[in-house]
């Protein structure tokens, strides 16, 4: 786990900074981050969507991804499409277990 050490500035010094760690994904090291609560709160509403409207579970499963993963944020829908459902779910777990929304393992 990368930390990010600010010396001088204190708490608010920390404002916007992100904690990171590297899990494999798919055979290979991709860096993925803590989710903060205003990400958080962006996948809640998703997640109150996905109530009614059961197209919306991959939406999520996007949207965590995009949030936690460094250079993910540009992959496009179709870019997901050529996933495995499995790996996906990995990767948005682990983000999930860092961000500490989930228990782990």
């Amino acid at each position: 786990m990368s930390v990010i050490k600010v010396e001088g500035k204190g708490i608010k010094g920390l404002v916007g900074r992100k904690l990171s760690k590297t899990v494999k994904f798919m055979g290979e090291d991709v860096k993925i981050f803590k989710l903060s609560i205003s990400e958080v709160n962006e996948i809640r509403q998703l997640a109150i969507q996905a109530e009614t409207d059961e197209d919306k579970h991959y939406d999520i499963l996007r949207k965590v991804i995009r949030l936690g993963v460094e250079d993910a944020e540009s992959l496009s829908d179709e870019d997901f499409d050529d996933f495995s459902i499995d790996e996906l779910s990995k990767l948005s777990n682990n983000i999930m277990q860092f961000s500490g929304l989930v228990e782990g393992k």
